[in-house]
C-alpha cells in the first residue's frame, strides 16, 4: 500500500511595488492588463507610467486597481532636449514612489527606465525587449538609420550596466543583444514567447460569407511590408482574382510613416483603409487570411498571435520573430522579406485552395493554445522576477515500505 506525501504550499512572495513603464499609454490596457492584473491578484502594488493617457485608459487602469502616471516622451522623435525631459520625469517618478521593480518595455522606457533607475540609487530594474525595431531591422545600415543605431547602442550600453535579468521574445534578439552589448555579459537573459494572447477573448468563428478578405493589421509603415502587400495585391488583381484587402492601424510620426497620399491612393484603387482601432476583433472576424509582410525586427507580433487564436492563417515574412511563430505550412505560410513576388503566390495559393484557409485556421488555434496563451506567459514572467511562487510540485507517492 502506498502513501501520499502532502507538501507544505509554497510561501507568496513578498508584496512589492512595480512600476510598468511604456511608450505608450493604450499600450498598457492593449498588451499588459492581463499581466498587472495577475500581479495585483498576488498582492503587489503597481503603478504604470506612459505618454499620451486619454480618460478611457486611466478609467480602465483605476479600475483594476491600478496607478496611472504620466510621463512626457516623444516615443519616435530624435530631440536630445525632450529626451532629456524624459529622464528627469523618470527619475522623480522614482525618487518620490521608490518601487522595488522596475519593468519597462520598447526601446525609450529602456534606455530611460534602466538610466533612471541606476541613477536613483541603482534600482532594481528587468527590461523586456520586445523587438529592436527601426534601428536595428537593416543587417549594414547607412545614413540616418546608422545613426540611430549608434546612438541606441551607445544609450543602452550605459543605461542597462547594472541589469541582471532582462526578457527577450525570439533568438535573433537574444543575439543581438549580446552582438552589440546592449546587455551586460553578467545579465542573464530569458526567453518569453511574446505578450501572449487571451485565448478567451480571441476566439475562432465561422469564415465569412463572399469574396476572400486578407487583411494587414499594424501601423502603417515602410518597413511593415504594406506597400508589399499593396503591390501583391495589384498583381493578383491585374491576373483577374477577386479578393478584398483591408488594412486596419494608425498613422504615425515615424520617418518611415506611408504618406496620407499613398494611403488615398491605394484607397482609389480598391483596397479599404479602416484607420486606427482598439477592437480587431471584429476585422480579424471579417477576414480570411491575416497578411504581415513586415520588414522588421518584430519580437513576436502580438497580431499574429490575435489572428492565430482567432482560428485564422497568417502569411507573413521571415523577419526575426514572425515565420517562427506561425512556422511555413503549419499555421501559413512564410515568405522572404521584401520578395512581392512570393507573397503574391502565397496570397494566389489560399485563393486557388479556400481548404487550406480553414485547415491551416485550426493549426493556427492549437499552436497559440500550446505556446502563447496570456496565461502562459505571464506566470513564466512573474516567476522569472520573484513576483509569483513557482508552481507547487506534485505530490509524491511514498511506497509503505520507505
Amino acid at each position: 500500500m502506498n502513501t501520499v506525501a502532502t507538501l507544505p504550499p509554497l510561501a507568496p512572495p513578498r508584496p512589492q511595488t512595480v512600476l510598468v513603464i511604456a511608450s505608450l499609454a493604450w499600450s498598457l490596457v492593449n498588451f499588459r492588463l492581463d499581466l498587472m492584473r495577475r500581479m495585483r491578484r498576488h498582492g503587489h502594488r503597481i503603478l504604470a507610467a506612459a505618454p499620451d493617457f486619454d480618460t478611457s485608459t486611466e478609467t480602465a487602469l483605476r479600475a483594476e486597481g491600478i496607478e496611472p502616471l504620466s510621463l512626457p516622451m516623444d516615443r519616435t522623435g530624435l530631440n536630445p532636449w525632450s529626451d532629456l525631459q524624459t529622464l528627469r520625469s523618470l527619475r522623480r517618478m522614482l525618487r518620490d514612489r521608490r518601487p522595488d521593480l522596475v519593468l519597462p518595455y520598447t526601446m525609450k522606457p529602456i534606455i530611460y527606465g534602466c538610466l533612471a533607475a541606476r541613477l536613483e540609487g541603482d534600482l532594481r530594474c528587468c527590461p523586456l525587449f520586445t523587438g529592436l525595431g527601426y534601428a536595428f531591422c537593416d543587417p549594414s545600415p547607412s545614413g540616418k538609420r546608422r545613426m540611430v543605431r549608434g546612438v541606441s547602442i551607445a544609450l543602452h550600453r550605459i543605461a542597462t550596466r547594472n541589469t541582471r535579468l532582462a526578457f527577450y521574445y525570439n533568438p535573433a534578439e537574444a543575439r543581438d543583444l549580446r552582438r552589440f552589448r546592449l546587455v551586460p555579459a553578467h545579465a542573464r537573459l530569458v526567453a518569453i514567447p511574446g505578450s501572449g494572447v487571451d485565448t478567451d477573448r480571441f476566439h475562432p468563428t465561422p469564415l465569412p460569407k463572399g469574396l476572400p478578405a486578407f487583411l494587414f493589421v499594424g501601423r502603417m509603415l515602410h518597413s511593415k511590408g504594406v506597400d508589399d502587400l499593396v503591390a501583391a495585391a495589384r498583381q493578383l488583381l491585374a491576373e483577374g482574382h477577386r479578393f478584398r484587402l483591408d488594412l486596419v492601424g494608425p498613422r504615425d510620426s515615424n520617418p518611415d510613416a506611408v504618406s496620407d497620399a499613398t494611403l488615398r491612393a491605394w484607397q482609389s484603387a480598391g483596397i479599404t483603409y479602416h484607420g486606427a482601432t482598439r477592437d480587431v476583433r471584429p476585422h480579424l472576424q471579417a477576414c480570411h487570411v491575416f497578411v504581415l509582410p513586415t520588414r522588421l525586427r518584430e519580437g513576436v507580433p502580438r497580431t499574429i498571435l490575435e489572428a492565430m487564436a482567432c482560428g485564422r492563417p497568417v502569411i507573413t515574412s521571415d523577419a526575426p520573430g514572425c515565420g517562427e511563430t506561425v512556422v511555413d505550412g503549419e499555421a501559413g505560410l512564410v515568405v522572404p522579406m521584401g520578395d512581392v513576388a512570393a507573397l503574391a503566390a502565397a496570397m494566389r495559393r489560399f485563393l486557388q485552395n479556400p481548404a487550406l484557409v480553414e485547415r491551416m485556421g485550426a493549426q493556427a488555434r492549437a499552436r497559440v493554445l500550446a505556446h502563447h496563451d496570456v496565461h502562459h506567459v505571464n506566470r513564466l514572467l512573474l516567476t522569472q522576477l520573484g513576483l509569483e511562487p513557482e508552481a507547487a510540485p506534485q505530490p509524491v507517492e511514498v511506497p509503505s515500505w520507505a
